[in-house]
């Protein structure tokens, strides 16, 4: 009787047919984890509380998922870099404000509003990344920073007063149903979402965006501009910010102050937990773009069937930082099992 130690099953797995392998591979990463964690939630919420599956709670969490998963996607363009981003959430706000001044005071329609509101949102996450770079500070003390600048001078500008006379078809696209279960505001994700595989899978700047994040001492001897790539990256981050501050706006059918919180903080952990949960490394150089996408789907799943279950809103904050930190040590460790055992 033979006993076998860990350097023994590593030296055997590749004794494992090609399918096989690929199917090890595939039972082993964060989006299958995902798919079977997002269906088992579905499923003990459904049982313990019907009304979770009622078509008006199916509305509901569409409309919510777009708008977290697009957060996801703001932070996870950031991250790739081995950066952080936590103005995601002021940026938002401060050009949803635009877009609503835009709109209301100076009378712009509401394509040209949006244009400006786009343009607000890049021009801010282009002062982080300028910033970032000349000074050499990590990101995570500059954007601390320009999160409550970016707050205050918004609140200061507007005197903390929402603009509520917004075009009919915004709201009405923001209420729209398709089929009476799905929002539109979903397909603007999806839209969004492939967009961004386009963007990681088949472009110079996405591949750039990936060298540079993976190490950026390599990346700059290959000739990629590392600096300017990573100024790309937040401008990036701050137009996706602002598309989840439209949709929003879209959603509740005014440009509010406050709308992601206090200082924006109510979309951080949303916008940390998505791309984490989908296996953005959080060192840089690795992007999954499905993986931030069904994220927000399991942090919307989360969030909507706790509170149908009554659960008080500080202990869903509290489920949803533990499940960043379980994430965070079981992709560490899903890693070093893949590493041990030679099949990844």
């Amino acid at each position: 009787m033979t006993h076998e130690t860990a350097a023994d099953v590593a030296a055997d797995t590749s004794a494992f047919p090609e399918p096989v392998r690929n199917w090890r591979r595939l039972l082993l990463t964060n989006e299958f984890g995902l798919i079977v964690l997002i269906a088992l939630f579905a499923l003990i919420f459904a049982l313990l509380n019907p009304a979770f599956v009622s078509r008006f709670s199916l509305f509901a969490m569409g409309r919510n998922m777009a708008i977290d998963i697009v957060v996801g996607f703001s932070m996870m363009v950031v991250i790739v870099t081995g950066g952080l981003n936590l103005s995601v959430g002021a940026i938002a706000v401060c050009a949803v404000m635009t877009c609503g001044w835009l709109l209301e005071v100076v009378g712009l329609p509401l394509a040209p509003a949006m244009v400006g509101a786009l343009g607000m949102g890049a021009a801010l996450g282009w002062i982080n990344g300028v910033l970032i770079t000349r000074s050499g500070i990590h990101s995570f003390i500059i954007t601390l920073a320009t999160m409550s600048i970016f707050f205050g001078v918004m609140i200061f500008l507007t005197r903390a007063e929402a603009f509520r006379a917004l075009p009919p078809e915004m709201t009405a696209f923001g209420k729209a149903k398709i089929g009476g279960y799905v929002s539109p505001l979903l397909l603007v994700t999806i839209a969004v979402g492939l967009a961004l595989s386009f963007l990681y899978r088949f472009t110079a700047m996405g591949r750039r965006m990936l060298a540079a994040g993976a190490s950026p001492a390599a990346a700059e001897l290959s000739g990629v501009r590392v600096n300017r790539t990573f100024v790309a990256c937040h401008v990036l981050s701050g137009v996706l910010a602002t598309i989840a501050g439209l949709m929003l706006t879209a959603r509740t059918g005014a440009a509010i102050p406050s709308m992601a919180g206090h200082l924006g903080q109510d979309w951080l952990l949303p916008a940390f937990l998505a791309p984490v949960l989908g296996g953005t490394l959080l060192t840089g150089g690795r992007v999954s773009v499905l993986g931030t996408f069904l994220g927000g789907m399991l942090v919307t799943i989360l969030s909507a069937g706790l509170l149908l279950m009554q659960v008080g809103e500080f202990w869903i904050k509290a489920v949803l930082g533990l499940l960043l930190l379980i994430a965070v040590f079981a992709d560490a460790a899903r890693r070093l099992y893949l590493a041990k055992r030679k099949i990844a």
